[in-house]
């Protein structure tokens, strides 16, 4: 049950901000993409691929591992794919000055992952963040997306709808 329930925990408040915040930044556009039960689905699959790849390259790890990270950098996988070109609105800090600039959304994906790839390679396993659990969320929205594309679409989608969508 750890498997699953360790993306339901936080270590703080501002744990639980920042991953709320990034949810929904990227999450309502990755579900409206995949439909409420669907996406319900690849959030649970992103989280579970997520905590597995933490668990293969740190299995002797004695710090818990908890958060809903891996399965937020899923959707971000997702986004990554679905909708490349949109503008993310970024705040760049030049010495004490803030600077809000928009940028493309692969973009802004492509420096999140390659600072969470150079941080899990610089890190020891008790570093205290699962940056593995962050690559390996995703890759899993990655290939989950591809996945989605093969898969046909089944009619509960329209039958659901009526009980999911806004009025």
């Amino acid at each position: 049950i750890s498997a699953f329930s360790y993306m339901f925990l936080h270590g703080g408040v501002m744990h639980f901000i920042g991953n709320m915040w990034s949810l929904y930044i990227f999450g309502d556009n990755v579900e409206e993409h995949f439909g409420a039960f669907r996406f319900l689905g690849f959030y649970i699959v992103c989280g579970l691929l997520s905590g597995l790849c933490h668990f293969i390259i740190n299995p002797l790890s004695i710090v818990p591992t908890i958060g809903a990270s891996g399965a937020i950098a899923g959707v971000m996988g997702a986004y990554f794919l679905l909708f490349p070109k949109s503008r993310i609105l970024t705040v760049v800090p030049i010495i004490i000055i803030p600077w809000f600039v928009e940028i493309p959304a692969f973009l802004f994906l492509g420096i999140w992952f390659w600072f969470q790839f150079s941080n899990a390679a610089g890190s020891s396993a008790g570093a205290g963040i699962a940056w593995w659990a962050h690559i390996g969320g995703f890759i899993a929205g990655l290939l989950l997306v591809k996945m989605n594309e093969k898969l046909p679409q089944t009619g509960a989608h329209v039958k659901l709808q009526q009980f999911t969508q806004k009025k």
